[in-house]
């Protein structure tokens, strides 16, 4: 197991592969760990050096009081770049993991090569809706919200005959509350919407075809904001890594290739 300290906090790391790989860089979405790509590496192409990490707040990593700020995941990000001696990343970033590669793309430019936006947006939701999950989830707990949150994460097909689902839902239920009330309130604060509109790296943005949390034409809307390729996975809501793995690892492998 390896962990990491940023300013006190201790971040859950998996670095894997050679370390003259090229660096694939993951970061998972709100009330989900590290092992949400679990499904997708095996399938992505031999010799990548994959770094993974659960963001404060969630899996192993320390759980500070809430609220976080956006600058502040950025922040712990950066961090793990540095300590790890990464250069010439390509991020990749499911919902608030993309809003993290791209404040990261735009505070150091001079070490992300290319950004992968999965499900993701320059802005998501409003901070009066991020407010009231807040309150819900401070009054009830995660689990109070977690159906309601799993019909935007997954396809029907899946939460009702897939045996991971369990799993799945496990894994948001038991997310530390002020680890989720503190990205939530990250999320809130960020709207990256003129600093994402000057990327000038190559970007790919993907969406789940059946994603209720960041539908397609937002993340559409956000490609298109900073000239990305688009592209939809079909039969995937929030999450087409767990859903439709190959589907996803097809479409990062192809974006490797052409900007090797």
């Amino acid at each position: 197991m390896q962990t990491l300290s940023v300013s006190g906090v201790s971040l859950h790391i998996r670095d894997e592969g050679p370390r003259d790989g090229r660096v694939l860089m993951l970061a998972n979405s709100l009330g989900t760990d590290l092992r949400v790509w679990d499904a997708l590496i095996p399938l992505l192409p031999e010799g990548l050096r994959v770094v993974r990490f659960d963001k404060r707040g969630h899996g192993l990593s320390d759980a500070p009081e809430a609220p976080y700020a956006m600058e502040t995941l950025v922040g712990d990000a950066e961090a793990i770049c540095g300590a790890l001696g990464l250069s010439d990343v390509t991020f990749v970033g499911l919902s608030i993991g993309g809003l993290i590669g791209q404040g990261l793309a735009v505070k150091r430019p001079d070490l992300i090569r290319a950004l992968v936006l999965m499900d993701t947006a320059a802005k998501i939701g409003s901070a009066e809706m991020w407010q009231t999950r807040i309150d819900g989830i401070r009054a009830n707990g995660v689990a109070s919200l977690a159906d309601a949150i799993l019909e935007r994460w997954f396809t029907p097909g899946f939460r009702e005959s897939d045996p991971q689902f369990a799993a799945w839902k496990n894994m948001l239920e038991r997310t530390p509350l002020e680890g989720y009330v503190g990205c939530c309130a990250a999320i809130a604060g960020a709207d990256l919407t003129e600093s994402t509109r000057a990327l000038t790296l190559p970007v790919l943005a993907v969406a789940g075809a059946e994603d209720g949390s960041t539908p397609p034409e937002l993340v559409r809307g956000t490609a298109e904001l900073c000239g990305a390729e688009f592209a939809l996975i079909e039969g995937a809501g929030h999450i087409p890594c767990v859903e439709q793995p190959a589907a996803t690892a097809r479409l990062i492998t192809d974006f490797l290739e052409r900007t090797a």
